[in-house]
């Protein structure tokens, strides 16, 4: 089943032309459209389904800076900051709020990684609190387990995953932006080797900026332009279970299993980092450069099935511009639920939290994360398609640091001073020929 959303509706009118087209309505390509038409720009925002229908919806809502990459803590922590001044500024609700982000933990290992992690944390301004086995136990009271330690990260928060995407398409459109769904994106035309335009099902439309927002789509959409984009997709499934006044925290992690509240009285339940590998032809192109990823978590990953083949998402055939494509035959990735791994969670978890088995389970969805060889996205300048920016390949961080991934490419578009140092998400560190760190998390 999909996981629950606001839908909303489209623009009435298709533009002949824009400033620039943002192509994917999740959570970076809405915040993308939302930041270009502060910029000043006449921006068409496209979905070929509805605004946050895929992973945008299907995560956990976390907005974290707590044990992210080196990479990626300047654009998490920008991204807090521009969650709250979202809000102020549009009025729209996301359901963000600083809650805090708590962790427990038995293994000492994993407590001297998150105690190392808070000292570099520290050294840029970053608050990450460790917590001994008292302070975690009591703070955990509700598992009724004693436990070695933990960390609370204060400044860390939520949002609802249900309503942040749209609320960006919305704000988009209070500044003049169109929101166009049910609406693929087949191509981009040039002249002079430079983007001229968008051709969608409904037309064409003229621009020299595009930004492919695409989640798991981009890589296969890139291809069609002989643009390299290594990416691959795994399928992760989660469940939500009625918790009316049970006493849980908003956001808690434990390696058997985490806990985050939806917004709607219930709350998500999930193992973190478990997933399916869906063979594809694309899965299959870029292996070798995914194999450090894999083996590093290899404990978490399960072999899948032809669920990605039917998607759709990860082919490399070549797309006629004047014929439907893949995308307008699969409008909504809604993957197959693991009920293995539905099963598994809901076992962990009443044995976390032996209240939980009463809590009634009022729904299960699946989503596709796009990731790359180094688990860091790529938010760049496509050198062979001038006027293409991507950014794509989140790696399951998306949501999180969607507003300030928005506000970077909105940046990069406009020559204005970047809100981070963009290099880490450069596209060409794929073609280095050096070897790629990859990110923990």
């Amino acid at each position: 089943m999909p996981a629950p959303l606001r839908l909303i509706e489209s623009s009435p009118d298709f533009p002949a032309e824009a400033d620039a087209v943002v192509i994917g309505a999740g959570i970076v390509g809405s915040f993308a459209a939302y930041y270009l038409a502060k910029a000043g720009l006449k921006v068409a925002l496209l979905e070929k389904g509805v605004v946050g229908g895929e992973q945008s919806s299907r995560n956990w809502g976390w907005c974290r800076q707590q044990n992210r990459d080196a990479r990626e803590l300047p654009i998490s922590t920008k991204s807090l900051e521009l969650w709250e001044q979202f809000s102020a500024d549009s009025g729209e609700d996301t359901g963000f709020r600083r809650c805090g982000l708590f962790y427990v933990s038995n293994d000492e290992a994993e407590l001297a990684g998150w105690a190392n992690w808070g000292e570099f944390a520290r050294t840029v301004g970053v608050s990450s609190l460790m917590l001994s086995s008292e302070e975690a136990s009591e703070r955990a009271a509700f598992t009724g387990q004693r436990w070695r330690g933990g960390v609370f990260s204060p400044t860390d928060g939520i949002a609802n995953p249900a309503l942040a995407a749209p609320a960006a398409a919305k704000a988009l459109m209070k500044l003049g932006g169109g929101v166009h769904q049910s609406c693929a994106a087949r191509g981009i035309e040039t002249s002079g080797g430079a983007v001229s335009g968008v051709v969608t099902e409904k037309g064409t439309i003229s621009t020299r900026l595009v930004i492919m927002a695409g989640g798991a789509w981009a890589s296969s959409f890139c291809y069609q332009l002989g643009v390299r984009l290594p990416q691959a997709a795994v399928r992760q499934s989660i469940m939500a279970v009625a918790t009316g006044n049970l006493a849980l925290p908003d956001a808690f992690y434990s390696k058997s299993v985490s806990i985050t509240r939806r917004g709607d009285g219930c709350h998500t339940l999930a193992i973190s980092g478990r997933a399916r590998v869906d063979p594809t032809s694309q899965f299959l192109r870029f292996h070798r450069e995914f194999v450090p990823m894999f083996l590093r978590r290899w404990r978490n990953l399960s072999p899948g099935g032809l669920e990605g083949i039917r998607s759709g998402h990860e082919g490399l055939t070549r797309w006629r511009l004047d014929r439907p494509t893949p995308m307008e035959s699969m409008r909504i990735l809604d993957p197959k639920v693991d009920a293995s791994a539905i099963s598994l969670t809901r076992k962990r978890a009443t044995a976390l939290v032996p209240a939980l088995e009463s809590a009634p389970i009022v729904g299960s969805w699946a989503g596709y994360v796009d990731s790359t060889p180094d688990g860091v996205p790529v938010i760049s300048e496509a050198p062979s398609a001038p006027g293409l920016i991507l950014a794509a390949g989140f790696s399951g961080h998306g949501f999180g640091i969607g507003p300030g991934a928005g506000r970077l490419v909105a940046d990069l578009a406009t020559g204005a001073p970047p809100i981070v140092d963009p290099r880490p998400y450069s596209l060409s560190r794929f073609n280095s020929g050096q070897d790629l760190q990859v990110a923990d998390f």
